[in-house]
C-alpha cells in the first residue's frame, strides 16, 4: 500500500486530488495540509512515501518544505503548479513529476504509475543492499521486441530518437526507420529512464540529446526540432518538465 499526502493551500485543489487518489486501490492518504509549516511537521511525523504538494505557497513554498525535511524521511514528491515559473532544484528533493494546474488526468496517471515503480524498485533494492550500503539503480529497459511481420526486431533504447502513440501501441522511431511495439504509449512512458525521455505531449515521447532546438510559441505550446529535422510539438501540459530535463541534461 503506498502512503501519499497531499499539500496545497487551496482546497478545491487538495480536494480534487484526493479524490484522483480515491479510486486507486492500492494508495491510502495519510494526510492533507494547507500551508508549508503544518505540511513540514506532519510529514516528519507521518514520513509517507509520497506527497502531492503546491510549489507556489504564502509563507513556505512546497519547495522549502521539501528542502527542509531530513533526506532520510524525504517521501518522493509529485510538484503541483498554476504558474508558468518552473523551479529546476525540485529534482534534486525526489520530485518524480510536474503537474500543471488544471490537472491533466492521462498526466496525473502518468506520474502516480512512475512513483508507484520507483517505490518499487527502492524497496527491492532496500531489501538487497550491496555491502557498501549503495542501492542499484533502476534497471530500465535496454532493448524493446517489436513485430515486423513474422520476425521479432530488437531495438536498442539507446537508439530510439522518439516515439508516438499509435492507438494501443507505440510507434519507436529509430535512425530513420519505424518499429510498432504493442505496448501503450502512457504505460511505455513509466519503464523508460526518465532523465533519458520527456513526453512532450499526449502522443509523443523524445530521447533528450536528440533535442537540438526549442522555439516558444504564442499559446505557451513549443516547437523543437530533433538532430535529424524532425519537428515535433511540444503542448503546454508538459512545457516545464522538457525545460527541467533540458536544463538538468546541461549541468
Amino acid at each position: 500500500m503506498m502512503r501519499v499526502a497531499v499539500v496545497d493551500d487551496e482546497p478545491l485543489a487538495r480536494s480534487g486530488v484526493i479524490a484522483r487518489l480515491a479510486s486507486c486501490t492500492d494508495v491510502v492518504v495519510e494526510g492533507e495540509y494547507a500551508d508549508g509549516p503544518s505540511a513540514l511537521a506532519g510529514l516528519e511525523q507521518r514520513r509517507p512515501d509520497l506527497v502531492f504538494i503546491d510549489v507556489q505557497m504564502p509563507g513556505m513554498t512546497g519547495l522549502e518544505v521539501l528542502a527542509a525535511l531530513p533526506s532520510t524521511c524525504r517521501p518522493l514528491a509529485i510538484l503541483l503548479t498554476a504558474h508558468d515559473s518552473f523551479a529546476v532544484q525540485a529534482f534534486a528533493l525526489n520530485a518524480v513529476d510536474y503537474l500543471l494546474k488544471p490537472i491533466d488526468e492521462l498526466r496525473f496517471a502518468e506520474a502516480l504509475d512512475r512513483a508507484r515503480r520507483l517505490l518499487a524498485w527502492h524497496a527491492g533494492g532496500t531489501a538487497a543492499q550491496t555491502p557498501g550500503g549503495i542501492v542499484p539503480e533502476p534497471a530500465w529497459p535496454t532493448r524493446f521486441s517489436a513485430r515486423v511481420g513474422r520476425r521479432s526486431l530488437f531495438v536498442a533504447t539507446a537508439d530510439i530518437d522518439w516515439i508516438e502513440a499509435d492507438g494501443d501501441y507505440a510507434s519507436l522511431h529509430a535512425g530513420g526507420r519505424m518499429y510498432l511495439l504493442r505496448e501503450s504509449l502512457h504505460h511505455l512512458a513509466t519503464r523508460l529512464d526518465p532523465a533519458c525521455f520527456v513526453r512532450i505531449h499526449r502522443s509523443t515521447i523524445v530521447r533528450v540529446d536528440r533535442i537540438a532546438e526549442l522555439q516558444a510559441q504564442t499559446n505557451r505550446d513549443a516547437m523543437l526540432r530533433l538532430h535529424d529535422g524532425t519537428p515535433l510539438r511540444v503542448s503546454r501540459t508538459y512545457i516545464d518538465t522538457l525545460l527541467a530535463r533540458l536544463q538538468g541534461a546541461r549541468s
